[in-house]
């Protein structure tokens, strides 16, 4: 296993990677680290690094992208995902050193910390200039209630501000329980002194501070960014703060980043600006290194995503208890793609028993990616599984069935052009098995070399495979028969199948003995576990 670590981590985080077993550990910087990428399993990055299209095609090895920070704008997650690399990030690790920063920038503008620093520097004593405000009795506007802005309230709630929030996707009762008024974001605006906002970059956000908004707060606001600069509209924030509209504004980020030389918004009255270090401070560069780490070991050693931003994630005691399962869709699904003729056309998933009742996001994926990965040359996971399907037009779809009693199986129904296939598994002894092909039942293990048979029943087959298989040296290791349920029609033998696990590889001309036999109408090998 080898990871790249591409910038600046904490040593702690560095020697917890070097303490697992088997990993190769390169250290490297954003300007050299590119030629490490051929081999890599797992890069590690923060925020100057920028993995894109052309960084991932270097990469063809790469299972895993670990952001150590909130924040993943320097990461194309469409190309990662189209890519099969899961992202993962590490949000909450830098909430309290991003809340006190926004804290201090308010502080400093109300105080005018900056400007009396440098005048008294200057050899000025200027006293009366510096006529400060309290924050105490300040109605501070949060937008955006996740870990950051909550820790932000904590904080401002020790100043004795009156503080109000807007986010639609927090619960009232879990504003109520942080002693937060939640109001709609027009409100906010017009009541607020100080607006901090602590929100994502989506089309809905972006330019969120413009003209328009800024026009609705009160004369002498403050504003507060320690978040996404594409949140604010820097010209437009510029005018407001030489009009006087707004009394001061504290931005620790920018679009672009850094500015451009001469930017107009860096010579506008009462800004204070940071190089977005709001995150940048030792707890926590230590805390994100050390969380991006774990991270990358709990899913490269157990296969369990915490905190992945470009496919379902579940916390690790949901995988113990689906696990197991996610083996077994993605080895039904490649069983079906075997056996199945004709161009797919979609995916039916039906979940039986106490799985039903779980978390099955990672099970859909993974079967789905199964039955994608024998007909695709790109690299078919449960990160793209979902993102190809609807590239091809293979409709996905899922059912559960919780009834009482039923045994935990999973069922995928595969249609493709030339009609349906079906096939049920279950795990025993926390081994994937199949249970049942088109409604025949059949058990065997769902792993090794296997031979798939379809045939009449009939005389003979069985007598046949075994002496076309030694005739060939090929050894059997379990055979599993099974028919449809009778009578058989009048004149017309039932449908049976027939799974046969071999040991070693089975060349195509002994399947094309096997089919000599008239009964048999399909013979094909299947390896579910490749």
């Amino acid at each position: 296993m080898k990871v790249l670590v591409a910038e600046p981590m904490s040593p702690a985080a560095v020697a917890l990677l070097q303490k697992q077993a088997g990993w190769d550990v390169v250290i490297s910087n954003p300007k050299e680290y590119e030629p490490h990428l051929a081999d890599c399993d797992a890069l590690i990055v923060r925020s100057a690094v920028k993995v894109k299209t052309e960084t991932l095609a270097k990469a063809p090895k790469l299972r895993v992208i670990g952001r150590a920070g909130v924040g993943v704008d320097n990461v194309d997650l469409p190309a990662a995902t189209a890519a099969g690399v899961l992202v993962m990030n590490t949000p909450g690790g830098n909430a309290v050193s991003v809340a006190e920063h926004t804290l201090a920038l308010m502080l400093s503008l109300a105080r005018m910390v900056p400007e009396a620093s440098a005048s008294t520097r200057g050899g000025k004593w200027e006293k009366k200039k510096f006529l400060g405000n309290e924050l105490r009795g300040k109605v501070l506007g949060v937008v955006g209630l996740g870990n950051i802005g909550q820790e932000v309230v904590r904080r401002a709630r020790g100043f004795e501000m009156k503080i109000i929030a807007s986010d639609p996707y927090v619960a009232a009762q879990a504003a109520d329980d942080l002693g937060v008024t939640l109001v709609e974001l027009d409100t906010l605006l017009k009541e607020s002194d100080y607006v901090s906002l602590h929100l994502a970059v989506t089309p809905e956000t972006k330019g969120l501070i413009g003209a328009e908004n800024i026009a609705k707060m009160k004369d002498g606001v403050r504003i507060i960014n320690c978040a996404r600069g594409e949140l604010i509209d820097q010209e437009a924030l510029r005018a407001a703060l030489v009009s006087g509209k707004v009394a001061g504004a504290g931005l620790d980020v920018f679009s672009p980043e850094p500015p451009a030389e001469g930017d107009p918004v860096l010579s506008a009255p009462n800004l204070l600006a940071t190089p977005h270090i709001a995150g940048s401070t030792e707890e926590a560069q230590e805390i994100v290194g050390i969380r991006i780490v774990e991270q990358l070991v709990e899913y490269l050693t157990n296969g369990v995503a915490i905190n992945a931003v470009n496919m379902p994630a579940i916390t690790p005691e949901q995988y113990k208890a689906v696990g197991p399962f996610v083996e077994l869709a993605e080895r039904l699904g490649k069983f079906a793609a075997h056996v199945a003729e004709g161009n797919p056309a979609s995916v039916k998933v039906t979940y039986q028993g106490r799985i039903a009742e779980m978390n099955t996001n990672l099970l859909r994926n993974a079967a789905v990616a199964g039955i994608l990965s024998r007909g695709l040359a790109t690299r078919v996971n449960v990160v793209n599984a979902l993102q190809l399907a609807t590239q091809r037009g293979v409709v996905v779809e899922e059912k559960r069935d919780a009834r009482s009693g039923q045994s935990d199986q999973i069922l995928i129904e595969y249609q493709t052009s030339e009609g349906v296939t079906s096939l049920s598994g279950t795990v025993l002894f926390d081994k994937p098995r199949l249970s049942s092909i088109d409604g025949i039942a059949v058990e065997t293990p769902l792993e090794g070399n296997l031979i798939y048979m379809r045939n009449y029943d009939v005389p003979g087959v069985i007598g046949h495979v075994g002496t076309v298989l030694g005739r060939n040296q090929i050894n059997i290791a379990n055979f599993s028969l099974g028919r449809e349920l009778g009578p058989a029609a009048e004149g017309k033998p039932l449908r049976a199948v027939a799974v046969v696990e071999v040991d070693g590889d089975v060349p195509a001309e002994v399947l094309g003995q096997l089919k000599e036999n008239e009964a048999v109408r399909l013979a094909v090998t299947v390896r579910p576990a490749d």
